[in-house]
C-alpha cells in the first residue's frame, strides 16, 4: 500500500477545504456587491401590495400579490412613455398614511437597512405602481360623450380598464346634475412630470385623487423609479406586463 500518496492527496484535499473557507468571506462580499450595483442601477424586484392596478397586477386582499421586475435602465436614455407601468416614489402628498417598516430597535433596523442595499429587505419608502396616461405639456381630462380619457382633445384606446365609475350618456355624464365619478380636469401635465392612474379606475388613489397638491397630482420624473417589466412570482402568473401605446 501507497500510504506516502494516500498522505499527499488527504494533505491537498485538506488544503483545498481551508482555501475554499478562507476565500468564502470574499465570494460573499462580492456576490453582495454584485447585487447591490444590480437592485441600484439595473433591476429590483418589487411587490404589488393594492388592487389598484387589477386585472394587470394582482394585489387584492387576501391573495398573493404579484412580484415584479422593475427595470431601471431605460428612463436613464429615455422618459416614461403614456402606456408605460411605472413603480415611482410617492410624493409627500401621496405618503400621509405611510408607516415606516423598519424596527424601532437600532442594531435591527441597522440590519434592515443594509439588507435593503442588497435586495433582500424592501426599501422603506412608499413605492407605487401605476400606468403612465400623460406627460409634460399634455392636458389630460375625463370625459367625452362616451366616458373615455382625453389627452390633448383626443379619446385613449384603455383596453386594460377593469372598472371605472358609471358614466351613463344623458343620465351621468360630466354635464349632468349629479357629475360620474369619472369627471376630472382638465390638468395640464407640468414639464418633467407625469399623470398617472390606476388600471382599476373604481379602486385607485392615483394622481386624480391628489389633484389638489404642489403637483396638481402628477409624479416628478425624479421619483420615477423605472418600467415594471414582468411578473416573476406568483409562478402562476409569470409573464410580461404589457405597455401599449395608448396615444
Amino acid at each position: 500500500m501507497n500510504t506516502g500518496s494516500h498522505e499527499r492527496k488527504e494533505s491537498g484535499d485538506t488544503k483545498k477545504q481551508k482555501s475554499f473557507w478562507r476565500e468564502l468571506p470574499l465570494l460573499i462580499v462580492v456576490a453582495l456587491v454584485l447585487s447591490f450595483l444590480l437592485q441600484t442601477f439595473i433591476a429590483r424586484v418589487y411587490l404589488i401590495p393594492s388592487e389598484s392596478m387589477e386585472p394587470t397586477l394582482h394585489g387584492c386582499p387576501g391573495c398573493t400579490g404579484d412580484r415584479i421586475v422593475v427595470e431601471k435602465i431605460s428612463y436613464r436614455f429615455q422618459d416614461p412613455q403614456p402606456g408605460d407601468v411605472i413603480v415611482f416614489k410617492g410624493p409627500d402628498s401621496w405618503s400621509t398614511g405611510y408607516v415606516s417598516t423598519r424596527s424601532d430597535n437600532v442594531v435591527i433596523r441597522g440590519i434592515q437597512e443594509v439588507g435593503s442595499l442588497v435586495g433582500l429587505v424592501p426599501p422603506d419608502e412608499n413605492d407605487l405602481v401605476k400606468r403612465v396616461i400623460a406627460v409634460g405639456g399634455q392636458t389630460v381630462e375625463c370625459c367625452d360623450d362616451q366616458g373615455r380619457v382625453l389627452v390633448d382633445g383626443k379619446p385613449l384606446d384603455e383596453p386594460y380598464i377593469k372598472m371605472d365609475y358609471p358614466f351613463t350618456p344623458g343620465v351621468l355624464t360630466c354635464e349632468t346634475e349629479m357629475k360620474s365619478g369619472r369627471c376630472f380636469g382638465p390638468v395640464t401635465v407640468p414639464e418633467g412630470h407625469v399623470w398617472v392612474m390606476g388600471d382599476n379606475r373604481s379602486n385607485s388613489a392615483d394622481s386624480r385623487y391628489h389633484v389638489g397638491d404642489e403637483n396638481q397630482g402628477t409624479i416628478p420624473l425624479d421619483n420615477v423609479i423605472g418600467k415594471a417589466r414582468m411578473i416573476v412570482l406568483p409562478p402562476g402568473r409569470w409573464g410580461m406586463i404589457d405597455s401599449p401605446e395608448i396615444q
